[in-house]
């Protein structure tokens, strides 16, 4: 597989499961913007997982991605 594909799925796996980190929309695209950003940083694409990272936050709802309650909120 090319490495621009590779390096695309990458970040569309991180961007989504990174994508609920916040309560609206803003907050998701601000978040998803900085962790695509820094995971993109890590395969030579910061500018594309930034992008990808944002998109993905800002449209998104809170429910679409769910990680379950932090583990200091488990009982």
């Amino acid at each position: 597989m090319p490495k621009i594909l590779m390096t695309a799925a990458a970040l569309t796996v991180g961007a989504f499961a990174l994508s609920a980190c916040g309560n609206t929309a803003t907050e998701r695209g601000v978040t998803g913007a900085g962790l695509g950003g820094a995971a993109g940083y890590a395969v030579g694409a910061p500018l594309l997982g930034a992008a990808a990272g944002g998109a993905a936050g800002a449209f998104t709802e809170k429910d679409d991605v769910n990680l379950g309650n932090p583990i200091w909120d488990w009982d």
